[in-house]
């Protein structure tokens, strides 16, 4: 009796590596392409440019965990979500992956079925205003008119933040970012309000982006990173592991330019996550060399912030908490080893 019993644990625990497997990323792999939730439209995060082509920083780990499940980076599809649609199209296995602008939260790790692999961008709610409203401070903005976008943890924020101060609000909400800047280019509000980073690319759609100024304070923790569907392990570390692997890049200082030379490289660390030595890859149900597709064709973690949205765009957000740990920062890489 008790050999048939073991016998029956030692068949159901070889069974459990090919179960996990078993999942998302296998079906990735057969359909030939990463079907990757981004937003509607938002610079320098996920926006479709004049010729249709999406870039940003979400758009760019899209096209990673792409690099990671296939060597390329441009097997993608993009699903544009607004913030009320993005968790259902998770759910529904619409999309593989949700690279949105969204925040991790309790209730949304705890009550939708859906995991967060990481943070990709630090970020806060802050406010938009019309310098014609002469206002320098969110304290001054008792009795305000909000533009708000739905779906989103915005309005609670806005709630909270507004109750604590003894202040009052109106809000005006939309289905789009798009729509929710228009109503405020036609005066259906005071202001908007919304992740800092957004207020920031919401004002480069403004004919005159002069005329407008991001208020200072920042009223919320908006940790802000790629989600899936929960109960799917193997599909979770990689998604997991290819940020990861962008943020150790930078930290080790191989980047997108240097990648092919650094395969030489004797350092412990850039071996391991280049796939020169260790068995990394091959845990992940990948090939060996997976971290430096990704680093080789999209970039590492700094080259990707900078041309989306830091230094070398035009929304020239500083990367203030986005820096790397030993940077002053909180971006702080699990060990690839």
């Amino acid at each position: 009796m008790k050999s048939t019993k073991l016998a029956l644990l030692f068949g159901l625990t070889a069974l459990v590596p090919t179960l996990s497997q078993a999942g998302t990323l296998e079906d990735v792999a057969k359909k030939g392409v990463l079907s990757c939730g981004v937003s509607t439209g938002i610079p320098g995060f996920s926006a479709a440019d004049s010729k249709g082509v999406w870039k940003g920083l979400d758009v760019d780990f899209c096209r990673a965990v792409s690099t990671a499940v296939f060597g390329d980076a441009n097997k993608v599809k993009y699903i544009p979500l607004t913030a009320k649609e993005r968790f259902t199209a998770l759910q529904s296995g619409e999309i593989d992956l949700l690279s949105r602008a969204t925040t991790w939260t309790a209730t949304r790790d705890t009550s939708l079925g859906l995991n967060f692999a990481g943070v990709n961008y630090y970020d806060g709610q802050g406010f938009l205003v019309s310098n014609k409203l002469g206002v320098t401070s969110a304290k001054e903005l008792d009795g305000a008119t909000f533009c708000i976008q739905a779906g989103t943890t915005t309005e609670l924020n806005l709630t909270d933040y507004f109750k604590s101060n003894g202040m009052e609000y109106k809000a005006v909400t939309y289905d789009t970012s798009g729509q929710t800047i228009d109503g405020f280019k036609n005066g259906r509000c005071d202001a908007v309000t919304s992740d800092a980073s957004q207020l920031y690319g919401l004002k480069l759609k403004m004919d005159d982006p002069s005329s407008v100024t991001v208020l200072p304070e920042i009223i919320s923790k908006e940790p802000l990173g790629p989600v899936v569907r929960q109960g799917d392990d193997a599909w979770f570390n990689v998604v997991r592991w290819s940020l990861f692997a962008v943020l150790e890049a930078e930290e080790l200082g191989v980047s997108s330019s240097n990648a092919t030379a650094m395969l030489k490289s004797e350092n412990p660390g850039i071996k391991r996550l280049l796939g020169t030595s260790g068995t990394i890859g091959e845990n992940l149900g990948l090939k060996s060399d997976w971290a430096y597709q990704i680093i080789k064709q999209v970039g590492n973690y700094k080259e990707m912030f900078d041309v989306n949205v830091g230094k070398d765009s035009p929304v020239k957000i500083d990367r203030g908490l986005n820096k790397l740990w030993n940077q002053g920062g909180l971006m702080y890489p699990m060990p690839v080893r």
